[in-house]
């Protein structure tokens, strides 16, 4: 069933229209945005824009959400490691290597290949057909607990909590450089890199409010450090870019670390361990650990000694 959106442009002025959508509208990606922009679907004033349309002030934006199409992933078999499940949500331990979604160059193998198969196609639809299920994404080596989503309703309502940033995520890494305070706060705007569309960056003004909050659990081996980072907000690339930023890069991170890789590590050392919010039919707070996977426990006890 289609969905119609409308709202008042009351902030962002000057900004993008996909840019300003996606930022009123998280549980929708922001190439789903383009693609509707460029499609003719998106009115501002009753009237369509181009992709490259910048908002004012009191602009009356309004788009359909088009009916979800058949999905064209194929489900696989694969052995999920299934933290928990109802008949709302399924809680995945994701693995390194794996990729989350579909995605160019990615169209097998990944979490929504698994979830297709395991869950009989009972998967939300909000995000396209592409990304069934998923509210939110964690990096291909970045391992750790996400959840999916089985029916829209349970999608919007966990998605809501995404966006006013009230979800637990707790994350555990190791950076370069021993800290020499117990804890700390990044507060610094993220963005698309001024320079390397592929890449995120610290970006004062284009970028979204974003906050880490880290404290150190140990230093390794006199130049390295095991840390909790939890997020306040959730950007892309959010935790690496952010201790890059402060001169921290996460160990094994080939994009904004050094680039040295002494430990045979593949990408960075980072695990989304705790994952809290509240149920969407219970509306009880509920929260999934998942255990540091081995190559991280082995790698903390060799720079331990």
């Amino acid at each position: 069933m289609e969905k119609l959106i409308e709202f008042k442009i009351s902030s962002q002025v000057g900004e993008r229209i996909d840019k300003v959508i996606t930022s009123y509208c998280e549980e929708y990606s922001r190439s789903f945005i383009q693609k509707l922009v460029k499609d003719g679907k998106v009115m501002v004033n009753d009237k369509t824009i181009k992709s490259n349309y910048r908002v004012e002030e009191q602009d009356k934006i309004s788009f359909i959400i088009p009916e979800p199409v058949e999905l064209d992933i194929l489900p696989e078999k694969m052995d999920l490691d299934i933290l928990y499940e109802d008949d709302d949500i399924i809680v995945i331990n994701k693995g390194k290597g794996m990729v989350v979604h579909p995605a160019a160059g990615h169209y097998s193998g990944t979490i929504v290949n698994g979830l297709l198969y395991h869950c009989k196609n009972q998967l939300s639809g909000i995000n396209g057909v592409m990304r069934p299920g998923i509210v939110h994404r964690i990096d291909k080596n970045t391992t750790g607990v996400i959840v999916a989503c089985k029916n829209d309703k349970a999608h919007h309502f966990i998605a809501e909590q995404l966006k006013e940033h009230s979800i637990t995520r707790k994350y555990r890494a190791i950076v370069w450089n021993a800290l020499n305070v117990s804890s700390g706060i990044v507060d610094a705007p993220i963005g698309r890199h001024p320079m390397d569309r592929k890449k995120m960056a610290v970006n004062e003004r284009n970028g979204k409010h974003a906050i880490t909050h880290y404290r150190l659990l140990d230093n390794l081996a006199g130049k390295f450090a095991y840390i909790e980072c939890q997020l306040e907000t959730g950007r892309t690339h959010q935790i690496r870019v952010h201790m890059a930023s402060i001169h921290h890069p996460l160990l094994g991170d080939d994009v904004y670390g050094s680039g040295k890789n002494t430990y045979k590590l593949e990408g960075q050392t980072l695990h989304a361990m705790v994952l809290g919010f509240i149920h969407p039919t219970t509306k009880e707070y509920i929260e999934f650990e998942a255990p540091l996977p081995s190559y991280f426990n082995e790698l903390l006890g060799r720079l331990q000694k």
